[in-house]
């Protein structure tokens, strides 16, 4: 009997991408593996400037507190989310194992005020981190199908899993799943058998996209159609050498300003850099290529922001 309702990104029992493949041959992955040791090194740890206490987000606009990789506080038309929280030391099981976070995180987590939803766009360990949310259980988590069974057998409830343009109202927010070119999976094992995406929460008449993990694609059309008024995307800008391995699932600085067009975004604001060393640019390569992009297409600073850590960028809507 089929698991999940069977679609266009669904046979059933696990999930695909509709425009691109994200699959790899074992020979791929091993020799994305084995140029470790060629790549640019990162330094061992950095500290950035104490930061301000996160501000609140005054009517028709949005407030936007960068705790670091992906994880922001966002507050709107009076509702509080976290977007993929890790606190852990690791992007790994247990917190424990995997790539060791290079910043801290920006904001301690004994400040974080009260929360009205997680948004959780996938399992990877550097968006899904169960020693976090464990921390966080009692606040509504918003997921893609299948991750609700996975989260609530560790603790972690109460969990609203969705489709692709599935919707839950939680507090004044509405919270709508969109697609994303990406995969998932924990182990060897469960590949793709839980969905993937991005979010766009409306509250208080502004509309913030976050993009999750995603490649360059078709989605961020097919998102505008759907919401033709995004004050501020989210969008990735690291973590995409080399091309011929991550091209599919992770966009680099330039397809990162190209999805700003699609989207229509009043505002882009980068994520998904200088935090844990995936791949092999330098830490500081994703700030410079998106400048240069910025450049390339003709879009100016302040339409795709980069956010200090622990910066709170605060932005009109509308």
């Amino acid at each position: 009997m089929p698991r999940y309702p069977l679609s266009d990104h669904c046979d059933g029992r696990r999930f695909r991408n509709v425009h691109a493949s994200t699959d790899k041959r074992f020979a791929d992955v091993l020799r994305f593996w084995r140029s470790k040791g060629e790549w640019t090194p990162w330094p061992e740890r950095v500290d950035d400037p104490p930061a301000p206490p996160p501000a609140t987000a005054p009517d028709g606009h949005a407030a936007l507190t960068f705790v670091g990789h992906v994880t922001f506080l966002i507050r709107l038309g009076g509702c509080t989310l976290l977007t993929d929280p890790v606190w852990s030391p690791h992007a790994g099981p247990f917190g424990r194992l995997g790539p060791k976070r290079t910043r801290p995180p920006a904001l301690a987590f004994e400040r974080l005020p009260p929360l009205d939803a997680v948004l959780v766009s996938h399992g990877h360990y550097d968006h899904m981190d169960l020693p976090t949310l464990k921390r966080l259980s009692g606040t509504p988590v918003v997921a893609g199908l299948g991750n609700k069974p996975f989260l609530e057998r560790r603790g972690v409830r109460p969990v609203h899993e969705l489709d692709w343009w599935q919707s839950v109202e939680l507090g004044s927010a509405r919270i709508t799943f969109v697609p994303a070119q990406h995969w998932s999976s924990r182990t060897l094992f469960d590949r793709n058998t839980t969905l993937w995406g991005g979010f766009i929460v409306e509250a208080g008449g502004a509309c913030v996209y976050f993009c999750g993990d995603a490649g360059y694609s078709p989605h961020f059309r097919e998102i505008a159609e759907r919401f033709p008024r995004i004050d501020v995307a989210l969008l990735p800008i690291g973590a995409y050498e080399p091309r011929w391995f991550m091209t599919p699932q992770h966009m680099n600085p330039d397809e990162a300003v190209r999805a700003h067009r699609d989207l229509g975004a009043r505002t882009s604001v980068a994520m998904h850099f200088g935090t844990f060393r995936l791949t092999p640019e330098g830490i500081a390569e994703p700030v410079a290529a998106l400048a240069g992009a910025r450049t390339a297409h003709g879009v100016g600073e302040a339409d795709f922001r980069i956010p200090a850590f622990g910066e709170t960028l605060v932005l009109a809507a509308g």
